[in-house]
């Protein structure tokens, strides 16, 4: 099959769905289909977006996927993003619809006004694309946009490579890592990966480790860290957390850690929580983290009903800071790595692809 992959984004280092495109496009060729990533930004971009604003970029970003998609014959297209024209629409980042009506801040934001309306006019377009839901959570989302076309919403939850995301080699960049943060050996650490620190709950985080028992806090991001740093200050937490710039290979980083904390306001289905469950960590995050309907509350780590509840969190923090018990967790964790896979996703993918050619 020959695939076109619409993202704004190809950056690895940027996680999420940048990610997920590069790793999906290079699965799809070593599967023998032709794939094609469509992006404007990243490595390997191949689509201009001319603007002065990021509205702008994507308006032009649009333009010129649609004028590619007149010359060039696909199978299938396949979009992460609100587009004008797709087979197969991947939200990752749940409806921009849903987000724009919900957050009031959005009102006031170009981009947000014109990813909702570029997805509202795709879903109510009769000949529109099928929906490919990351988890319940997202299914949820999107079942009151498409009241009379329920059989649309195709259940895709996410995976990742186990091969590539394996505990082994823990020893060695604990060791090393650990070194590099001045932390000791039997100081329990846990690992943050997230762009949106706000949305991520970084400050719920730090609010919870100032209860809790002392623990080291290792947070990956490209986002601006001054307003937290100072937080962590004001909470007495300095020496107790780092900052370290995102990388596109946080496996070292899992490997260092003990346990993974994201207690979330939103996400679609976090695909650091499905790689930090495959290299082992029992993970803290919340019911609105779609990645979480794989874990058992106490079994593989902590499904909180809110990042607000700050207390509930420290103890929860306080539990996994215990080395027997994040260690049972942890075993538990690694018994996941069979329904993490990659493989199952591709090929529930191919299938949807298949549905599409048939269509």
């Amino acid at each position: 099959m020959r695939i076109a992959l619409a993202s704004f984004s190809c950056d690895p280092a940027r996680g999420g769905a940048e990610r997920y495109a590069v790793d999906l496009a290079q699965a799809l060729r070593g599967r023998g289909h032709a794939a094609d990533l469509l992006a404007a930004e990243g490595p390997g971009a191949n689509l201009p977006a001319d603007g002065l604003t990021r509205a702008g970029k994507y308006l032009s970003y649009l333009q010129a996927l649609q004028a590619h998609l007149s010359k060039e014959k696909y199978d299938v297209v396949h979009a992460m993003l609100p587009v004008r024209e797709c087979d197969l629409y991947h939200p990752h980042a749940g409806s921009a619809i849903a987000a724009y009506q919900t957050r009031r801040l959005n009102r006031f934001n170009r981009k947000r006004r014109l990813y909702a309306q570029v997805e509202r006019k795709l879903l109510n377009d009769p000949a529109g694309p099928q929906v490919l839901c990351l988890s319940d959570y997202i299914q949820r989302q999107f079942s009151p946009l498409l009241p009379e076309a329920q059989d649309k919403l195709l259940p895709l939850f996410n995976g990742v490579d186990i091969h590539r995301f394996d505990p082994a080699g823990k020893a060695e960049d604990r060791r090393r890592l650990r070194g590099n943060w001045g932390v000791k050996e039997n100081t329990p650490v846990a690992l943050m990966i997230a762009q949106d620190l706000e949305r991520k709950g970084l400050r719920q985080a730090l609010e919870a480790m100032a209860l809790a028992n002392p623990f080291h806090l290792v947070v990956l991001t490209r986002q601006k860290t001054k307003p937290y740093q100072q937080l962590a200050l004001k909470l007495g937490l300095a020496g107790h957390i780092t900052f370290a710039p995102a990388t596109a290979d946080p496996r070292p980083y899992y490997r260092a850690a003990d346990f993974f904390l994201l207690p979330t306001r939103h996400d679609p289905c976090s695909l650091v929580v499905l790689e930090a469950l495959a290299m082992g960590l029992p993970v803290i995050s919340t019911a609105q983290n779609g990645a979480c309907q794989i874990m058992r509350h106490g079994v593989h780590g902590f499904v909180m009903p809110t990042p607000d509840d700050i207390a509930g969190l420290a103890e929860a923090i306080n539990v996994l800071c215990n080395p027997a018990q994040c260690g049972s967790m942890s075993r538990a964790a690694v018994q996941l790595r069979s329904h993490l896979s990659i493989e199952t996703h591709l090929q529930t993918l191919e299938e949807y692809y298949r549905l599409v050619i048939d269509h």
